[in-house]
């Protein structure tokens, strides 16, 4: 068991967190967007549980709140955890001053999903100097030192798109359509996200084997059902024959949705449009088993089991695989009806 005595001086700590931000507008750990709690410590009685200190990018779609109740499930007292949550408003410098604010608390282990790949070394390493393990979950960083981060827990966005691709080249296949021109639109998620470069990366890799398949735009719409209605609608005033749309995730689907189905366009197995997705939320599901979406690749956010897992090998001092990819599946028509009814998010 770790010496925990720095949790003895929490209280104070946190007496001096609220006063400085009263007095001065902002705090020892700077503008920390935390949860509407504020900084929570724990109790004597709660001293030998493990306090991990996560940050997340926000609350942007359903995929990501599923992701966190899995988590804030997972790392429970009832589970032996002591879990500090942030909500990091889609900002990095948000997740930057949390991460250093959790290096502040002396916490055991900080679990954070960065908002974007790059940028992360010196925080890192600041956590590393503090001999505090930090694992990444959902999205990765990109550092010139790995050993900057003790292990990352997510989907293999670049296998998904490839999987997109697949899948797309077998559908078109079955239909009689492989020799047409097909033109595609892409809806991706947050610029320099982890997710959006991998899922980007591996469809493309499928398409350019492909010379009839074009496509014509890719854009962010930020991974928000808003703006993926936005830039959908963007997309048919511009391009009067589209026969794909790719959506990075479900969300951005539903906003889709919305501006075809305004415009008169129809989707799915009957429709005018092949509409591919990511995440595979319940909602999305139904709308797969409907036939308005044809094909949803799940990007799984129940991780907080991995993250337990991983922590507890981390405190008994087994090793832990530097990266560790959650299990997925592709759905569609043909299988979703099974799945539906144990759908939790």
């Amino acid at each position: 068991m770790k010496n925990r005595w720095w949790r003895k001086i929490l209280p104070a700590v946190a007496v001096w967190f609220y006063t400085s931000r009263f007095l001065t507008g902002c705090g020892p750990f700077g503008d920390v967007v935390l949860e509407e709690d504020g900084l929570e410590v724990p109790s004597e009685e709660e001293e030998d549980l493990i306090v991990v200190g996560f940050s997340q990018i926000g609350s942007e779609s359903v995929w990501r709140t599923a992701n966190s109740a899995s988590i804030q499930n997972a790392l429970s007292r009832e589970n032996g955890f002591f879990l500090e949550f942030n909500n990091a408003r889609q900002k990095q410098e948000n997740q930057i001053k949390a991460i250093r604010g959790f290096i502040s608390q002396r916490v055991d282990y900080i679990v954070f999903s960065p908002v974007t790949e790059d940028g992360w070394e010196t925080v890192l390493q600041e956590a590393k100097d503090a001999g505090i393990p930090v694992i990444l979950v959902d999205r990765k960083v990109v550092v010139e030192d790995e050993s900057l981060y003790t292990t990352w827990i997510g989907s293999d966005a670049e296998e998904e798109g490839v999987n997109a691709g697949i899948w797309l080249e077998e559908y078109l296949a079955k239909t009689g359509r492989e020799g047409e021109s097909i033109n595609i639109v892409v809806l991706q998620g947050t610029p320099g996200a982890s997710i959006q470069l991998g899922r980007t990366t591996g469809f493309e890799s499928v398409a350019e084997k492909h010379s009839n398949w074009r496509i014509l735009e890719q854009k962010s719409a930020d991974f928000t059902n808003a703006k993926g209605e936005e830039v959908m609608a963007q997309f048919i005033r511009k391009y009067q024959d589209i026969d794909v749309v790719i959506s990075q995730n479900d969300d951005m689907t539903f906003g889709a949705l919305k501006a075809l189905e305004a415009n008169g366009i129809t989707t799915g197995v009957n429709g005018d449009v092949i509409v591919i997705s990511f995440d595979a939320v319940r909602e999305a599901l139904e709308l797969v088993a409907q036939g308005i979406i044809n094909v949803d690749i799940e990007c799984n956010p129940e991780q907080g089991e991995y993250i337990a897992a991983i922590i507890r090998k981390l405190e008994n001092g087994e090793p832990v695989e530097k990266e560790n990819i959650v299990d997925e599946q592709i759905f569609t028509p043909e299988n979703v009806e099974q799945y539906l009814d144990t759908r939790t998010y």
